[in-house]
């Protein structure tokens, strides 16, 4: 089954009004590959001016809570970023399973919570070097599958990206063969949970993509696309990213 590719951008705490300008640069290189989905998920505070810069570009947000309100200071629901004009959601990602100790279950919690309001989702799973060194990689990445995704996951709306935690920010990534095999086992995994429905799910590799290293990164067997970093941030190292999808 052929699959788009995407090409999804994470800012992460970065970003304030002045580098909205990015933005119309990175849209205008989504425009001319329209056969590529192309999405940038900023901080919350520019999702409302964001979606103004936008039409070949979703606009997404970097994190949401599980619950649709109540009690829960400084966190925001789906239906809130929904108002705001985020289409899509990042869910599980390495970072808040590391620095904010979530869980597996607690991604499952958020993605359904998304899909609720329907938004898109991008859920993230991925391997410690630790785990990696004791031979447990593939291991972790299926339990976390397991736990994580949805009963009920299509490829319309749901999104995984597998992402080595040791690979994040630091330049370093998998070989070829290393990301192939990962990805080969999600796609299997998936297919165990949700049958038919899991070729049409889009698999991201994310970890330290670059323009450098994404036509190579593209090119293997189940990988539709990344999930990127700080190469996101600006027009000048995402264009590229965008441009490697386009040719793969």
């Amino acid at each position: 089954m052929t699959r788009r590719k995407l090409v999804a951008g994470n800012w992460k705490m970065h970003g304030l009004r002045a580098q909205l300008k990015e933005i119309a640069a990175i849209e205008a290189a989504a425009a001319a590959h329209p056969h590529v989905d192309v999405a940038l998920c900023v901080p919350t505070t520019l999702i409302a001016a964001a979606v103004d810069h936008a039409r070949a570009v979703r606009i997404g947000a970097q994190d949401v809570h599980e619950n649709e309100h109540g009690p829960h200071t400084g966190c925001v629901s789906a239906a809130m970023l929904v108002e705001v004009g985020a289409q899509t959601v990042i869910v599980g990602h390495s970072e808040r399973r590391a620095d904010q100790n979530e869980t597996s279950h607690d991604a499952w919690a958020k993605a359904a919570a998304a899909r609720k309001q329907g938004m898109g989702v991008i859920l993230c799973v991925g391997e410690t070097e630790a785990e990696r060194n004791a031979g447990r990689a593939e291991r972790v990445v299926q339990a976390q599958i397991e736990k994580s995704v949805p009963e009920d996951a299509d490829g319309d709306w749901f999104t995984l990206s597998y992402e080595p935690r040791w690979a994040i920010g630091t330049g370093r990534t998998p070989t070829t063969e290393e990301i192939a095999s990962i990805h080969a086992i999600a796609r299997a995994k998936l297919r165990m949970m949700v049958s038919d429905a899991a070729d049409r799910i889009r698999i991201l590799y994310g970890g330290s993509v670059t323009g450098d290293n994404a036509a190579k990164i593209l090119a293997v067997e189940n990988v539709d696309g990344a999930l990127v970093g700080g190469a996101s941030l600006t027009a000048e190292k995402f264009v590229p990213i965008i441009e490697a999808a386009a040719a793969a």
